[in-house]
This record gives structure tokens, C-alpha cells and sequence, in this order.
């Protein structure tokens, strides 16, 4: 897999953040630079940039760019958190470079001081080296729950588009193909933005996975057939009780999946627990604009005047999840003894 979705430029073409544009993909693939926060923000809520984990080094990154920039970092940091506050990475990343960039002003040396934005882009790209690793000991964790001739149903994008890796769950999907174990992915197209049929069928065409893309509505008969051995998503957000937010349609694969007796499987880093958090009637689920429903590709699909419900997210209890796959091993049954076990190791 080659796709690079984020990249920081240093002088002389920048600083600044270069992103690939997710939002004309397949069709075109073309980059998007930032050249200070707004614009970076900006980007996040368009869903240029998107995706927990790759949210997160975004979110680190923006606090680099501000740094160096001299701008107001803490002000910066704030303002990126809350472009999009489900996914509990981006704050997360963006704290992380914030705290090295507060350290580094807070020493008394002088030099120090002037580190200080050298401070932020070093925690940035531990961010992003850290985040590549997990990916790897994810698939490498949950591979033992995947079938021989597995077929796999996934929802929304979790690949190296939202990644500094090959994935989440498609890292796994990735490590079974490679082990000889995928035979057939599953790929639900996601309305109403169409991140599955756009972008994991990009980056399954991409790997030369066996895939074949579904309406969201037609999960349920392709389960009730038996075709399914495995549901595999990604999250956004998990709170302490092992509730999981993810892209708006997974709670009812859960659902689907319990009552077809499929294994349902969330494959998230670490940094996706939010222990802040107690459970999923306390994840802020992020609203989004009406046309993103009544337009599908630009075009008008509904009556104008129509409105709409549209959230981005659903909470998935933990009752309904078979495990969770981290890069410290795997939480199963997902209680919050069992959660809270893993996310406190070193």
C-alpha cells in the first residue's frame, strides 16, 4: 500500500500540512495544503481529512504548523479539538503536541524556548511513527480471529487513508488476505457519503483484495444467507463501559450480526478509549448538514426544502461486541474491568 494521506512540508513550501483530498476520491486524486489552522479545520470538517487515528496526527500536526507560525498555540488547539468532537483522537493528538510545546516553553533555558515548535512536530511524527506500529500489532493481534476462507463484511473506511499505517480493520482485512485467509471483503457502500464504495474500495482495488461492494440496506440478506463470517469495523470514539462510536450504520450490523450468530469485531489503537468517557449515552454525537443526505455526488435527491437527519456517528453497546482488537492485545468480553485492564498498561 502506498497512499500517503497526510504529509508535512517544511520550508520552503511550507510549513504547512499537505492532505490528500478524500472528498474527490476515487475519480481524482489531488492534494490539498494548509498553510495555517483554519485552514486546517477547515479541512477536517469538509472530511478532507478524516478517520480517528489519522485525526489524531492531524490534530498534532495543526499545533505544529500554529507553532511554527508563531500563532496562538493553545487557542489552536482548541479550535482543532472541537472541529469535530466524536472523534476523541483529534483532541487527543492535538493536546499530545500541545504538552511538548508547553514543556519546551516552561524550561528556563532560553534555547529551549526557541525549540519549543521543534518540540510540537517531534511529538507530531512520534504520533504518526506510533500510530504506523499499532496498525502493524493490531493485524497482528486479531488475526487469530479470523476464519480460514473468511468472508468479511466491514463498514465506512479504515484503511491507510485514515491511518500513518495499512489500517485498522483493514489492517486486518490486509493480514488475512496476505495470510490466505480472505476470501471475499465485503464492502458497505456508507451513505450518505459514500466512504465505503469510494475510498475502501479504492484501497481494496489498490491491494488486489477479492471485494465486491453492497448497499448499506442489503447487509441484512447477505447475513441472513450466510455470507458473512466476520464483521470488522474501526471506531471513532470508545467509552470506558466498551461502548463504541463509529460511522452512522454500524449499530445495526451489530444488531444484524448478534442475531445471525457473525462475530462482530471493532479494531481501534488505544487512543481511541476515551476513559473520560463512561458510557455511550455520554459520546457527543456530531450532527451534520442536511444536504449531505439530500444530495447524493452533487445531485439533488430530495425535495428542496426536505429536511434531514443526519447524524455521522451511532454508539454500539458492548453487549453487542464480540471483541476489540488493540494494538495490547484483544479485549474480549468487552466489559469495562476488561477495557480498563488493557488501556492502563504501560
Amino acid at each position: 500500500m502506498s497512499i500517503i494521506a497526510l504529509r508535512w512540508l517544511d520550508p520552503p513550501a511550507g510549513p504547512a500540512i499537505e492532505l490528500l483530498d478524500q472528498t474527490r476520491l476515487p475519480a481524482v486524486e489531488t492534494m490539498v495544503t494548509c498553510s495555517d489552522v483554519p485552514s486546517l479545520v477547515d479541512a477536517i470538517r469538509r472530511l478532507v481529512v478524516r478517520g480517528a487515528p489519522l485525526l489524531g496526527i492531524a490534530g498534532a500536526f495543526g499545533v505544529a504548523l500554529a507553532a511554527a507560525r508563531g500563532d496562538d498555540v493553545g487557542a489552536a488547539a482548541a479550535a482543532i479539538e472541537q472541529a469535530r468532537p466524536t472523534a476523541v483522537n483529534l483532541g487527543w493528538g492535538a493536546r499530545r503536541a500541545l504538552g511538548a510545546y508547553l514543556r519546551a516553553m516552561a524550561d528556563p533555558d532560553p534555547e529551549a524556548k526557541r525549540a519549543a515548535p521543534a518540540a510540537a512536530l517531534h511529538e507530531a511524527r512520534s504520533i504518526a511513527a506510533q500510530d504506523a506500529q499499532a496498525c502493524a500489532d493490531m493485524a497482528a493481534n486479531g488475526l487469530a480471529l479470523v476464519p480460514e476462507r473468511a468472508r468479511i463484511l466491514t463498514h465506512c473506511n479504515t484503511g491507510s487513508l485514515v491511518t500513518a499505517g495499512e489500517g485498522t480493520a483493514f489492517g486486518l482485512i490486509l493480514a488475512a488476505h496476505r495470510a490466505g485467509r480472505l476470501a471475499m471483503l465485503w464492502v458497505d457502500e456508507t451513505r450518505p457519503l459514500l466512504q465505503g464504495a469510494r475510498l475502501t474500495a479504492y484501497e481494496a482495488r489498490k491491494a488486489g483484495l477479492p471485494h465486491r461492494v453492497l448497499v448499506d440496506s442489503a447487509a441484512a440478506s447477505l447475513l441472513a444467507a450466510g455470507e458473512v463470517d466476520l464483521v470488522a469495523v474501526g471506531a471513532d470514539r470508545i467509552a470506558a463501559d466498551g461502548s463504541v462510536a463509529n460511522k452512522v450504520g454500524t449499530y445495526p450490523l451489530a444488531v444484524l450480526a448478534r442475531h445471525h450468530r457473525v462475530p462482530f469485531v471493532v479494531v481501534a489503537p488505544v487512543s481511541t478509549i476515551d476513559f473520560d468517557t463512561p458510557d455511550g449515552s455520554a459520546i457527543v454525537v456530531e450532527q451534520r448538514a442536511a444536504q449531505e443526505v439530500t444530495y447524493l455526488i452533487g445531485q439533488q435527491v430530495a425535495p428542496e426544502g426536505s429536511l434531514a437527519y443526519n447524524p455521522a456517528f451511532d454508539v454500539t453497546p458492548p453487549d453487542l461486541i464480540t471483541a476489540i482488537v488493540t494494538e495490547r492485545g484483544i479485549v474480549q468480553p468487552v466489559t469495562a474491568g476488561n477495557l480498563r485492564v488493557l488501556g492502563a498498561e504501560p
